[in-house]
C-alpha cells in the first residue's frame, strides 16, 4: 500500500467498543481497544492516500447469532421471531431498527468505505449499528 500510495485498512468490530454492554464489560472493553489500534494506524498513515477505519455494526443475523436464537427460542418453546422480538425489547431497546441486522447491510458501509469515495473517512470509527447506540458521535 505504502509502495502505491493508496489503500483501505477497515477493521470490523462492534458497536460494543462504544456502548459497552453491562452483560459483556470484557467484550466491549476489547473492541473499545480495537478501535484505538484503527486510530492508532490510520495515524501513522498520515500524508497518504492510505485509509484505516472500523466498522461498527450492531446486533447482526450471523450464522452464529441465528442459531443461538433457534436454540433459545426452542428451549423456551417460542418462535425465533419472538426471541428476537424479546432482545431488542430487554437487552437492545435502544435499537431503531428492532431487528437483527443482516450481514448484507453491514457489507455496504464496508464496501462504500474501501471505496476511493471514502478518502475523508480516515481514523473513523463508522457506526452502522441499527441504532442501537443513542450517542449522535
Amino acid at each position: 500500500m505504502r509502495e502505491r500510495d493508496w489503500g483501505r485498512i477497515v477493521f470490523v468490530w462492534s458497536e460494543s467498543a462504544v456502548q459497552i454492554p453491562a452483560e459483556m464489560v470484557h467484550y466491549g472493553v476489547t473492541k473499545t481497544a480495537q478501535v484505538a489500534l484503527a486510530r492508532g494506524i490510520a495515524e501513522t498513515l498520515v500524508g497518504t492516500n492510505i485509509t484505516c477505519n472500523t466498522a461498527l455494526p450492531g446486533p447482526t443475523a450471523s450464522e452464529g447469532v441465528q442459531t443461538f436464537v433457534e436454540q433459545m427460542a426452542a428451549q423456551q418453546h417460542k418462535t425465533p421471531a419472538k426471541m428476537e422480538h424479546q432482545f431488542f425489547e430487554h437487552a437492545r431497546p435502544t435499537s431503531l431498527l428492532k431487528r437483527f441486522e443482516r450481514p448484507e447491510e453491514i457489507a455496504t458501509m464496508i464496501v462504500y468505505v474501501c471505496s476511493a469515495r471514502a478518502s475523508g473517512a480516515n481514523g473513523s470509527a463508522l457506526r452502522v449499528d441499527g441504532g442501537v447506540v443513542r450517542a449522535i458521535l
